[in-house]
């Protein structure tokens, strides 16, 4: 378990994430008052896992085999 969750990413994957993470809160807070609640949270939700890829340097993709361009 412990080589899954290895960096994986490097700085430029890292600050790739943490743009995506930052659009994606925006969203969330969008969503969450003029769509619906749920919406909203789960695009937080998204949020804060790619906030963690971010300050891992991981990727859940790569970690399962999946060739990512950043």
């Amino acid at each position: 378990m412990i080589k899954f969750f290895a960096r994986n990413i490097d700085v430029r994957g890292r600050l790739a994430r943490l743009a995506t993470a930052m659009v994606l809160v925006l969203l969330g807070v969008v969503l969450w008052r003029y769509v619906a609640v749920w919406a909203g949270v789960i695009t937080i939700l998204a949020a804060g896992f790619t906030f963690f890829e971010a300050a891992r340097g991981w990727c859940v993709l790569r970690a399962c085999g999946i060739k990512t361009k950043l």
